[in-house]
């Protein structure tokens, strides 16, 4: 089910990603270079069952390596540590985020083809689209 997204995504599109970062508690100079940044995705998947989702900007690269199912830690982009599940629902890659006594939620579809990932923090909804560079 996971390997409908493998492959390396390009931004192409962001709405309401500022409103979402400042919901997660990020500061106002990392959420800048959020806005800025035009990532590249790259997820792909290894014999050892661990799947690993990167992605890479100017400003920063991160990566993260996970089995579906099982919580891990992650450190995030805007620097948080948190504990992470990844998961598949209805055909979506879902990863919750928990922290502080926070939770985020991101589901990431295929849709057209394209990649739209649904980053959710209480009532703030952000859509980021990504097309398929290989």
């Amino acid at each position: 089910m996971v390997e409908q997204f493998v492959g390396n995504w390009t931004l192409v599109n962001s709405d309401k990603f500022d409103d979402y970062m400042k919901a997660v508690g990020v500061n106002y100079t990392t959420r800048q270079m959020g806005i800025l940044a035009k990532p590249n995705v790259v997820i792909s998947m290894g014999d050892d069952e661990f799947i690993t989702l990167k992605s890479v900007t100017t400003f920063k690269t991160t990566e993260f390596k996970f089995k579906l199912n099982e919580e891990c830690d992650e450190d995030t982009a805007d620097g948080r540590a948190t504990k992470t599940t990844m998961t598949i629902e209805d055909g979506k890659l879902v990863q919750k985020q928990a922290w502080d006594g926070k939770t985020t939620r991101i589901e990431r579809a295929i849709e057209d083809g394209k990649l739209i990932a649904k980053c959710y923090m209480d009532d703030v909804v952000a859509v980021r689209t990504y097309k398929k560079v290989a």
